[in-house]
């Protein structure tokens, strides 16, 4: 018992070590080098059973209707995480996905353009999630004074790009 106590207080120690060394780090998102360096990990939000797990919520959206996500592939199906940010006055421009997207507004307002919703646009802010079907024409813009920060899954079909520019190819 007393073994398991002391595990959670180093996992937890560890964990405030690599987050105060995060916020001490210098460069940053644009840095030249950024791919190279790995961001430090989260402090723990939870330790699970016996063995020390770390799970972090990063962020969390809901919907208020079920979502079924199904994707097809001849050569599979991939799965990107993305954290996605759109400066003010600035978008995605006109676009569509061949898999689905699922993502949570970390931060901001971003507003959807799109003929799926009445009126043609939806505003979707801190804390509101996104499911978008596949081959349907959008584009989001951040028509605010703060960057928008989006966390994004898609789901493509493998040999599809995550975002299809050429609005032919949209279904």
């Amino acid at each position: 018992m007393r073994s398991t106590s002391i595990r959670r207080g180093v996992v937890l120690l560890a964990g405030l070590i690599a987050l105060a060394a995060s916020a001490c780090s210098i460069g940053g998102a644009g840095s030249s080098d950024e791919a190279a360096i790995a961001p430090a990990p989260p402090p723990a939000s939870q330790i699970v059973g016996t063995q020390p797990v770390l799970a972090v919520d990063i962020v969390q959206g809901l919907q208020e209707q079920p979502v079924d996500v199904e994707v097809h592939g001849d050569e599979g199906v991939a799965v990107t995480f993305r954290e996605l940010t759109i400066v003010p006055g600035t978008g995605t421009g006109r676009h569509c996905h061949h898999g689905q997207v699922i993502a949570v507004v970390k931060q901001g307002e971003i507003t959807h353009y799109s003929d799926t919703f009445r009126g043609g646009t939806r505003t979707f802010r801190a804390g509101d999630s996104i499911v978008e079907g596949a081959g349907y024409p959008h584009e989001a813009r951040n028509e605010g004074t703060e960057d928008v920060v989006l966390m994004v899954t898609y789901v493509t079909p493998v040999g599809k790009p995550l975002i299809e520019e050429d609005l032919s190819q949209c279904e």
